[in-house]
């Protein structure tokens, strides 16, 4: 996915889509003010955060903030770091709990929501498929036999986690490993923006490895522009305005097959790239995650029955065919 209206797309002329407008993107909107553009490394890919710039604002403490979060957040959930908060509730006990911080505890809640509505499209639970293919800090050896695929799928799944909301705590049942690298990025994205609105940025375009959140408004009156990515050249690009919006794509077109069905433990070969327009980022993203694993014919029908702006580019034997939930459809201008 590209920012700011450069992308794919090979001179296609992109297709528009534009949701309502939220009169809140017109808050405190200055014409005058410059944008400013600061970025870095984290989570594995980059950050970037372009924004309408208050005259009060130091840049230099606000990009140590947005650090400091981001090193937060990789120290709570990051499948790489095995001291990570997310590390040591893998390598937990049978039967005992893990105090998790707020964050962790924000996302696992999140995962488990859609765990269910998706019927396990989507499992947080799914860190020893994860590794067996190679897709964590270790390369795979070769290509996983089918015995060790069903005990990897023995030794997850959602369902055998228990969560206590109240207490932000987690339950170990004996082996499971948590992976949550299909939301954990999208969240990364709404905390940077809501970081920048703590500290009176109310106009900006925040992006962690291809997943973006826009608030507001720039200062020349457009709104801040994301194009989807759009691998399959004969595929007419669709470029979005994020107004109080946030967008996520999960594809295999750059780093290959890597999104793993969670009931047959096998990477997924039908979706080429999957985007989701929603409110929060964190569902953007696990949603995203969710519609590449269901096959095309539950597409249509579990986006539309979650209201889902999404698109997805499906392969086929003759090429690639576009699917566009009805959301979608009626958000696109041209």
């Amino acid at each position: 996915m590209s920012g700011e209206g450069a992308g794919a797309g090979g001179g296609i002329s992109p297709r528009i889509a534009v949701g309502a407008i939220d009169p809140a993107a017109m808050a405190g909107w200055d014409p005058t003010l410059p944008i400013v553009e600061l970025g870095g490394a984290t989570m594995g890919t980059g950050w970037r955060a372009m924004f309408a710039a208050p005259p009060a604002v130091d840049r230099g403490q606000l990009r140590g903030a947005i650090v400091a979060l981001l090193d937060q957040l990789v120290a709570e959930m990051s499948h790489w770091e095995p001291d990570s908060a997310l590390g040591r509730f893998n390598r937990a006990a049978p039967g005992s709990w893990t105090a998790l911080p707020p964050d962790f505890a924000t996302v696992i809640a999140a995962a488990l929501d859609l765990a269910a509505q998706t019927f396990g499209a989507f499992d947080p639970a799914i860190g020893a498929l994860v590794d067996l293919w190679g897709f964590g800090p270790v390369p795979a050896a070769g290509r996983p036999d089918d015995a060790s695929v069903r005990a990897a799928l023995e030794q997850g799944g959602w369902q055998r986690l228990h969560f206590d909301p109240a207490a932000r705590r987690l339950l170990q049942p004996g082996g499971l490993r948590l992976d949550l690298s299909g939301i954990a990025k999208g969240h990364g994205v709404n905390r940077v923006s809501a970081l920048l609105m703590e500290r009176g940025v109310r106009h900006s375009l925040v992006e962690i490895g291809g997943e973006f959140v826009g608030r507001g408004m720039r200062p020349d009156g457009d709104p801040w522009w994301v194009e989807l990515e759009t691998p399959a050249g004969e595929v007419r690009p669709i470029r979005v305005a994020l107004h109080q919006l946030a967008v996520a794509t999960s594809g295999d077109y750059v780093r290959g097959k890597h999104t793993i069905d969670p009931h047959t433990g096998r990477p997924v070969h039908h979706a080429l790239a999957v985007s989701v327009i929603h409110r929060s980022a964190m569902l953007a993203d696990a949603w995203a995650t969710a519609l590449s694993v269901v096959g095309p014919e539950d597409f249509l029908p579990l986006s539309e029955a979650h209201g889902l702006a999404a698109r997805a580019l499906i392969r086929t034997d003759g090429g690639v065919r576009e699917l566009l939930s009805p959301a979608l459809q009626a958000m696109i201008a041209d």
